[in-house]
């Protein structure tokens, strides 16, 4: 059966064998070039003098700290944003009102917005010569070059991945499972405990992992804010920057390695959870 599907599918196609080849072999070229190769050179230059520089640049006070704090930012900044995804996504797919397409829209903002932009927005809310920046400087608060800060600049630019992961999803279940157990007497909550939250659990997963990924790996709005006070708010890809900057190149690839790392997981779970995914719709189908 998988043959014949295979075949009639060969038919159909006006590309000539030798044109396949040549679009397959480009694309393994381009991947080679753009994705592998730098990848590889990241690890070959933090091990270039051994595993022993390696663990003692990691050891660093400093970059302990950056490394430390950039766990602390995603981990206040992605439970947020989970939260948020749940709502946005379920205002958005399971009701009807007016400024839904706004909403919609303000949702893909980040994805149009230079990073650096929005940490200038920030710059411009809690700046120092601001009434608000003046108000909570005079209650000793702080926002700017501190870590809320960077939480509000991580979120801005991460909050979308959960939403838009669950958005379509939660559009094609529809609203036919939630109508259900609420006429069998069950509670809201109930309902979306033990039915909207089993139906959307490998979506949400997906967009957690992806939320995550981009909140340790962020860049332009955490340089904005943050001041680059060394030691207290700079996360790992600041002082990635910083140590290159000083020609202290295996601090900053050994740093570099760790969110390398760290999108090498990230690929291997999304695999694991869109094989998962796949396998769970496909059983469901057949019953």
């Amino acid at each position: 059966m998988a043959h014949d599907v295979t075949k009639r599918i060969g038919s159909v196609t006006t590309e000539s064998k030798a044109a396949r080849w040549i679009s397959i072999g480009i694309t393994f070229v381009f991947l080679l070039l753009i994705l592998l190769l730098p990848l590889a050179a990241v690890f070959v230059e933090a091990f270039r003098k051994g595993a022993a520089p390696f663990l003692e640049a990691l050891q660093d006070p400093e970059t302990a700290s950056a490394i430390w704090l950039t766990l602390i930012v995603a981990g206040i900044s992605v439970p947020l944003n989970l939260v948020f995804g749940v709502v946005a996504a379920w205002a958005v797919a399971k009701f009807e009102f007016k400024g839904k397409a706004l909403l919609t829209t303000l949702i893909d903002l980040p994805f149009s917005v230079s990073p650096v932009i929005s940490g200038l927005v920030f710059v411009l809310i809690f700046g120092a010569n601001t009434y608000l920046g003046k108000w909570l400087s005079a209650h000793d608060i702080k926002i700017l070059f501190a870590v809320p800060g960077l939480v509000l600049a991580t979120m801005f630019v991460t909050f979308p991945f959960v939403a838009r992961e669950l958005i379509p999803l939660m559009q094609e279940q529809g609203t036919a499972d939630e109508e259900a157990a609420l006429s069998l007497g069950a509670s809201g909550w109930q309902t979306f405990w033990y039915v909207t939250l089993p139906n959307i659990k490998w979506g949400l997963l997906y967009g957690v992992l992806l939320c995550n990924a981009r909140a340790m790996g962020e860049f332009g709005a955490v340089s904005v804010v943050s001041g680059r006070i060394r030691g207290q708010t700079t996360t790992m890809p600041l002082q990635i920057e910083i140590l290159y900057n000083e020609y202290n190149f295996t601090g900053a690839f050994a740093v570099a390695t760790l969110l390398a790392l760290l999108a090498l997981v990230t690929l291997v779970l999304k695999t694991l959870l869109e094989i998962r995914y796949s396998a769970e719709i496909a059983a469901s189908r057949r019953h």
